[in-house]
């Protein structure tokens, strides 16, 4: 992260609505920086959730901008929050700054809707398949591998938490996932059989895209996870993200006109998709082809 490894999603939260607070009372960046003697560079990544905030800069800044006392009190618990670290901090220099936000986003959605057309996501995979997708990077140690298969392994259990209530994960897979098979057949027909039995949990969708469903709309879009985030008392919810990842960094899409192109892209895929149980009796039926193992 540009200026702390604290949570990442009240930051963001915060540094929005004292966007909104400043443009609406018409304050100018700089002016707001003269007002806690900064740059107006640090306003813009204040804004941008980048930088943190002291309680006294955001009441100075609340003061200025005529924000009233509960929406002030709702920005300074915003602030307290971005001190504390993530589970994730002891992971430091394991993973991308890039993927470090995602986490922190993953753990503060209420549902997850996730399209993958090349693997099984992470918070689905197995020990073994885990280990796997990260060999097939040379640059990576044994010492690393074990380090990102904890982490991957420990971001799973949020599916399973008692609180905050854990969010409601739908997935959609291409039929070649399930036919891309690792090295270890043993272990592949693991990862088979927990997919299977991962839709027995009631936050759990696991369902298959049928090759028979042929060319569609998020075709060309490669994987892609939807978060909603629901709202935590006087907070405003934060807005629906959709997060894609690549070799070398990732995106992150807020806008309304983004949003609906990924949520047209999941409706053509939830409409071709297999049903929980007809992809179950898929992956059961691939499993068994894996009985030499």
């Amino acid at each position: 992260m540009t200026d702390s490894a604290g949570s990442s999603v009240p930051r963001r939260q915060l540094g929005r609505l004292l966007k909104e607070a400043r443009e609406k009372a018409g304050v100018t960046a700089p002016a707001a920086a003269a007002e806690i003697e900064v740059g107006r560079s640090k306003i813009y990544r204040i804004e941008a959730g980048e930088s943190p905030l002291k309680r006294v800069e955001v009441l100075a800044l609340a003061g200025l901008y005529g924000v009233d006392a509960t929406m002030t009190e709702v920005l300074v618990a915003l602030a307290a929050e971005t001190k504390a670290q993530g589970w994730w901090a002891s992971f430091d220099g394991a993973m991308p700054d890039w993927f470090e936000l995602y986490v922190s986003l993953e753990a503060a959605a209420s549902e997850l809707r996730q399209y993958d057309p090349t693997i099984v996501p992470g918070l689905l995979q197995t020990e073994d398949y885990a280990a796997a997708v990260f060999r097939a990077n040379p640059d990576h140690t044994d010492e690393k591998i074990a380090r990102l298969v904890t982490l991957r392994l420990e971001r799973q259990r949020l599916l399973a938490r008692r609180a905050p209530r854990p969010p409601a994960l739908d997935v959609i897979l291409d039929e070649a996932v399930l036919r891309r098979p690792i090295a270890d057949r043993a272990g592949m027909q693991g990862q088979l059989l927990r997919l299977a039995e991962a839709s027995d949990a009631k936050n759990v969708h696991v369902r298959v895209l049928p090759f028979t469903a042929g060319p569609h709309r998020a075709s060309q879009s490669g994987p892609f996870v939807i978060l909603d985030f629901r709202a935590e008392g006087p907070r405003p919810a934060e807005p629906t993200t959709v997060y894609g990842e690549g070799l070398t960094g990732a995106v992150y899409l807020d806008k309304r006109s983004e949003i609906e192109t990924y949520e047209n892209a999941w409706n053509a895929l939830d409409d071709l998709a297999l049903n929980v149980e007809d992809s179950r009796e898929l992956m059961r039926t691939l499993a068994k082809e894996y009985d030499d193992a």
